[in-house]
C-alpha cells in the first residue's frame, strides 16, 4: 500500500520489492492511487494493481508511507508492517501513538530510523532493520561531479551550489541520476535530515564516491575516507571536501570506486531487501509444526 503522487525514492523502492518477491513466487497486489507512476509502472509489469481497499484476505499487509499507515489501521487490517523512510521524529500526541501502537512490525531503513522508532515508545521486538536497496549499476568511469536536481526544501541544492561555485567546480545537478551516473566521478548529495538516501545507494551501486551530510542515515552509508566523505551542510566545508576528493590521484580514485561497489555489494542489494522484508513478514505469521 502506498499513496504517493509521484515517484519518488520511496516508491522506486516499493516497485523493486515487488520485483523481488515475485522471483520468489510471493503473490501480490498493490493498493494505490489511480493516476499514481507507480500504480501505472506496476499494472504495466502485470502486477494486480487497485485504487480502493483491498479485497479478500492476504497473509500480510504493508503499509509504505505515512497516509497508507493510517488506512490500514482505520481498516483494521491486520498483521500490518509499516515502512519508516523519513527521519523526523514520531509525533506523541493520542491519535499517534494509538496509531503506531496498531501495527504489528515496522521496518526501518536505517539504525537512525530505527533510534526515532524506539524513541517513540515502539517495543525492540516490533522493529526489523531492513535497509532500502538500489539495482545494480554499470560501474563509472566519467569526470563529472553530479547531484540530484530536487526541489524539496529539506535537500541542500543551494548550499551544492554555492559550495561548487566557491570551489570553481562544473556541478550538474541531475534529473535522470541512474543514466548520469556511469559519467560520474563524485555524487554530491546534501541534505537537512536524512532517514537512509536512496541517491547515495545509487551511486555506490555505479562505483561513485558520494560526498554526502553528516546526518541521519547517510552516515551509515557512506564511509569517511574509504567510499566519500562525510561533511557539515556549510559551503565553505563542502567546498573544500569537494577539492579533496576530487584531487586524488587515479589509484587512489580508483580505490574509492571500488570500495563504494563493495559496501553496495554487501549491504543495499534488493536481494538482501527482499530477504530482510521476508523475514520481517514471517515473524508475523504462524509457525508451520512439523
Amino acid at each position: 500500500m502506498d499513496t504517493g503522487r509521484e515517484m519518488r525514492g520511496g516508491q522506486h523502492q516499493v516497485l523493486f520489492l515487488l520485483r523481488a518477491l515475485r522471483s520468489l513466487g510471493v503473490e501480490q497486489a498493490l493498493c494505490a492511487p489511480p493516476h499514481a507512476p507507480l500504480r501505472q509502472l506496476a499494472a504495466a509489469e502485470g502486477f494486480s494493481v487497485t485504487s480502493t481497499a483491498l479485497r479478500g484476505a492476504w497473509d500480510i499487509y504493508h503499509a509504505h508511507d505515512a497516509r497508507s499507515h493510517t488506512r490500514a489501521v482505520m481498516r483494521r487490517l491486520h498483521p500490518l508492517t509499516v515502512s519508516r523512510r523519513v527521519a523526523f521524529p514520531i509525533k506523541t500526541g493520542l491519535l499517534s501513538r494509538w496509531k503506531y501502537a496498531r501495527a504489528d512490525a515496522f521496518l526501518a531503513v536505517s539504525k537512525f530510523v530505527e533510534a526515532r522508532l524506539r524513541a517513540a515508545g515502539i517495543p525492540a521486538a516490533k522493529i526489523h532493520l531492513v535497509y532500502d536497496a538500489s539495482p545494480p549499476l554499470p560501474l563509472a568511469s566519467g569526470q563529472r561531479v553530479i547531484a540530484p536536481a530536487t526541489d524539496d526544501p529539506r535537500k541542500g541544492s543551494a548550499i551544492a551550489r554555492e559550495a561548487a561555485a566557491l570551489a570553481g567546480i562544473d556541478l550538474h545537478f541531475s534529473r535522470d541520476l541512474p543514466a548520469d551516473l556511469s559519467s560520474a566521478r563524485l555524487l554530491v548529495y546534501l541534505s537537512y535530515e536524512e532517514g537512509l538516501g536512496s541517491a547515495a545507494l545509487l551511486a555506490h551501486a555505479a562505483g561513485v564516491p558520494v560526498l554526502a551530510s553528516r546526518v541521519g542515515g547517510l552516515q551509515e552509508i557512506v564511509e569517511h575516507g574509504v567510499s566519500g566523505a562525510l561533511v557539515a551542510n556549510d559551503a565553505s566545508a563542502v567546498a573544500e571536501a569537494m577539492l579533496a576528493l576530487l584531487h586524488r590521484d587515479s589509484a587512489s580514485l580508483a580505490q574509492m570506486r571500488a570500495a563504494a561497489r563493495r559496501n553496495w555489494e554487501s549491504r543495499f542489494t534488493i536481494e538482501r531487501m527482499a530477504a530482510g522484508t521476508l523475514k520481517a513478514y514471517a515473524s508475523l505469521l504462524p509457525q508451520k509444526t512439523p
